[in-house]
């Protein structure tokens, strides 16, 4: 008997000092819980999308617990969790301003040519590693969706090779300007102002050669602006956001008419 019961005793007073140590431990090295940061995230949409420039969710909620961010930031939450995640935290209303992506680009089959059959996978990403892509814009759309395949929400639709977004429908949640090889889409303000679909760095005469909506660089956009909201970059214009008033006239006096209107 005292063969099988000292063993078992040896065992249980192992056992019983092994817990002993590690309840010591874990409350010496216990992190203690931000019940606020638990109950903001709560009411985060968990999409993890980092469209609010952090790493996640739990990251944003974090900041916010400690004043390091401001409610209003998740845009896949829209106006009510920005409502939600006020009222946790004592700040009152937040205006959220509405965001939508957009694909700076308008190179759709009828504006470029392929300069190569391609065979391989049906990815962006993928027909991006071979030569920059099949595209003779080395800068323009892939049009095979990769895109459209990460959004949860419907927004995209890729016809005649140009991924399109539907701004009633996006959500804000970033993925999509994650998933393009070409870095083609970006945000901008939900209201009436002037986009460039391009984002065509090449000298104009090379531009012209690979697609016929392509930006030239002519500067005319630039000159017809009164407030200064257009610059031209690389040969490439580029529209201020905050500054634009929603006029229009660098678009109307845009040769390629690669300047568009967006409306709120």
């Amino acid at each position: 008997m005292d063969k099988i019961l000292i063993p078992v005793l040896i065992v249980a007073g192992i056992g019983l000092l092994a817990g002993i140590i590690l309840a010591v431990a874990s409350a010496i090295m216990a992190v203690p819980k931000d019940e606020k940061a638990e109950a903001i995230l709560e009411v985060l949409p968990g999409a993890n999308c980092g469209a609010c420039g952090f790493s996640g969710c739990s990251g944003y909620a974090a900041a916010l617990s400690k004043g390091e961010a401001q409610p209003g930031l998740c845009s896949p939450g829209g106006e009510a969790c920005a409502k939600a995640c006020a009222e946790l935290l004592g700040t009152g209303d937040v205006a959220v301003e509405k965001k939508t992506a957009l694909v700076h680009c308008m190179g759709s089959y009828d504006c470029t040519s392929d300069k190569m059959r391609y065979d391989g996978i049906d990815s962006c990403a993928a027909s991006t590693l071979l030569a920059g892509g099949i595209s003779s814009c080395r800068y323009g759309c892939m049009g095979m969706g990769d895109c459209a395949a990460v959004c949860e929400y419907g927004a995209i639709n890729v016809c005649n090779g140009m991924a399109s977004i539907d701004p009633a429908k996006c959500r804000g949640c970033a993925k999509c300007t994650a998933a393009c090889p070409k870095g083609l889409i970006s945000f901008v303000p939900l209201k009436k102002q002037a986009v460039v679909r391009c984002s065509n760095c090449d000298k104009g005469a090379e531009t012209m050669k690979v697609c016929k909506v392509g930006c030239i660089g002519c500067g005319k956009c630039m000159k017809a602006c009164e407030v200064g909201a257009v610059k031209v970059t690389n040969f490439c214009a580029k529209i201020d956001p905050a500054k634009c008033i929603g006029c229009g006239k660098c678009a109307e006096v845009c040769p390629r008419h690669v300047i568009t209107m967006l409306d709120a």
